[in-house]
């Protein structure tokens, strides 16, 4: 008897407990601007929900764009998922824009918290945070094509497709409750904990037209955050940290150049350039911020040799600058280094190359301050006569005697003050600067 009430009350346990581990909830996160990180962070999200048997996918929003590749992607992923996907713009006071749109509009199920905003999709390109002019037929091709790319699974999933479409074509901007009221997403939810409750018990039709009911009566949340690789490279591959490896990179190296043996600028000049390369990789970068870079690195290695009074040393911040401004582009949002980092790097980027110069050719012209040839340009004084036969006449320098030669066509007359021009093994070549004096020493 009380064998068959333990298995009674251990029945709805296990219950509970499947019906728990069948209503697994995976939450991805889009915070930031859309860049390839990013966009493997929520690839291998969907993947891993799907390898699980997880019940849903949601993805909370707040991006105000980023990178076409990058988007196509994260919707991709979307479209191909067998489990359901639910995108989500929230908190309150977030925004899906540009590129967000798009992925707003690809999921299962599209919601908005109230607050927030979406739209402002009209492929644009900006460089440096400035808007660049378009030729109108290319501008008509990008846009047709984004068009045509964005109806190709927003009339899929049932939603306005026409409505959707001006955000591309007019930039149209939408509230969450306009957005709602032109069927574009479908419903409004104040939290997570609210939307996945309006969505319990809800039947929804997937991409490829198979129905699916949720059953979320006792949803598990399962936050998944970036992994420490992710974050690291997430930050690498922002525009403004990628411009600082590359000079730092630059700047290491060339200090190791100029002044060898140091190793430590080396290092780390050779390590922040590897990371500035792999960035580069994928970032969109325009290689005419590159050659302005390394412009502005020759401008200000000449103003270290040439007394230009600052005009190369200014023409290669300048250089620097616009380099940085132009360095990265992105065709959907104002992605780029931000004037306040370009100038912030370029001014003392160049002030330090300069110094570093300057000390560099100092350097060279120093004499040799131990050995033979620190008697070069020295004066002695003439004990035996000098002729320009070898080893003919003796001469003290430095307290030091020598055999001495000279080039001149007579003779040194003992006593004369010479200067050494040259040292060849134990014997110094000298030419005359002064009249005999006393030989009294």
């Amino acid at each position: 008897m009380s064998l068959s009430l333990a298995a009674r009350a251990a029945a709805p346990a296990a219950q509970s407990a499947a019906a728990s581990s069948s209503q697994n909830v995976v939450m991805l996160s889009i915070n930031g601007e859309i860049e390839p990180v990013l966009a493997e962070y929520l690839v291998n999200g969907i993947q891993a929900a799907a390898r699980d048997h997880a019940s849903l996918v949601v993805i909370t929003i707040d991006t105000p764009g980023g990178l076409d590749t990058s988007m196509r992607s994260i919707i991709g992923a979307i479209l191909q998922s067998p489990v359901p996907v639910a995108t989500f713009v929230s908190p309150t006071g977030s925004r899906a824009a540009s590129a967000g749109f798009y992925i707003l509009l690809s999921a299962d199920i599209a919601a908005m918290s109230p607050g927030t905003d979406t739209g402002a999709a009209s492929p644009i390109m900006e460089v440096g945070g400035q808007t660049v002019q378009i030729d109108d037929t290319l501008r008509k091709k990008i846009v047709n094509e984004a068009t045509a790319y964005l109806r190709s699974y927003v009339s899929k999933r049932g939603r306005n497709a026409d409505l959707a479409a001006t955000a591309v074509t007019d930039a149209k901007a939408f509230t969450a409750k306009e957005a709602l009221d032109g069927k574009m997403i479908d419903m409004l939810a104040s939290s997570p904990e609210d939307l996945l409750s309006q969505l319990n018990g809800r039947t929804i039709t997937r991409f490829d037209g198979s129905t699916v009911q949720l059953a979320l009566s006792h949803p598990v949340l399962q936050p998944v955050a970036m992994t420490g690789r992710e974050k690291f490279l997430s930050r690498i591959v922002e525009p403004d940290v990628f411009f600082i490896l590359l000079i730092v990179g630059a700047l290491g190296l060339y200090t190791e150049f100029t002044h060898p043996g140091v190793f430590a600028p080396g290092v780390i000049g050779a390590i922040a350039l590897v990371l500035a390369l792999f960035a580069m990789h994928m970032l969109p970068v325009d290689f005419t911020g590159l050659l302005l870079i390394v412009l502005a690195l020759g401008l200000f290695v000449l103003e270290a040799k040439f007394p230009t009074h600052g005009v190369l040393g200014v023409g290669g911040v300048v250089s620097m600058i616009l380099g940085a401004l132009l360095l990265v582009r992105s065709p959907l949002t104002g992605m780029g280094v931000s004037l306040g980092a370009a100038v912030a790097v370029a001014l003392p980027f160049g002030v330090i190359v300069i110094i570093l110069m300057r000390a560099v050719l100092r350097s060279r012209a120093w004499k040799q301050g131990a050995g033979k040839e620190e008697l070069i340009g020295e004066e002695g004084q003439v004990i035996e006569p000098v002729s320009p036969a070898p080893g003919s006449g003796l001469v003290r320098v430095h307290g030091e005697l020598w055999r001495a030669v000279t080039a001149a066509a007579e003779s040194i007359p003992k006593g004369a003050r010479v200067r050494v021009k040259q040292v060849t093994g134990l014997t110094v070549q000298v030419e005359p600067t002064g009249p005999p004096q006393s030989a009294s020493s």
